[in-house]
């Protein structure tokens, strides 16, 4: 049964309490996915590119009506050391936090996580001119 098509004859509420084991392809790569390897009974994104679909307002309610393409944006450490991914929806800008997966790309996690050291949101040439406006002694590059 299509994804689609699931939504509308399940509960709301039903996979919040039931595990989905689910395949599907993947909207963005193309790649298959399967549940088996995610580490928990609940596979939301693809563990090649990590995007997922914007298919929930809350975890498991499949109440998002958008279907858009949630791209991974950014990664954060949950309480315990778990890492998790920020999901940004390109058609309607919703934010979403989803677990890592067991099988999850460790070099697109750390991408991910390195962005903002390899694409800083000012130039590096100005650190030390950034931080004598700013009353601090900068660092030297000497």
């Amino acid at each position: 049964m299509r994804r689609e098509n699931k939504r509308k004859s399940l509960d709301r509420n039903y996979y919040k309490h039931h595990t989905c084991g689910d395949s599907f392809t993947c909207k963005v790569c193309g790649r298959p996915v399967v549940s088996a390897g995610a580490g928990s009974g609940h596979r939301n994104h693809c563990p090649n590119c990590l995007h997922s679909l914007h298919l929930d307002v809350e975890p498991g309610d499949r109440a998002a009506d958008c279907g858009g393409i949630m791209e991974p944006i950014g990664v954060w450490v949950r309480r315990g050391g778990e890492w998790a991914i920020i999901h940004r929806c390109r058609r309607c800008g919703a934010l979403s936090s989803n677990r890592s997966a067991a099988d999850d790309s460790p070099v697109k996690l750390l991408s991910i996580a390195l962005r903002p050291l390899a694409q800083p949101p000012f130039p590096l040439e100005r650190v030390e001119e950034l931080a004598d406006l700013l009353g601090g002694t900068g660092w030297s590059t000497t």
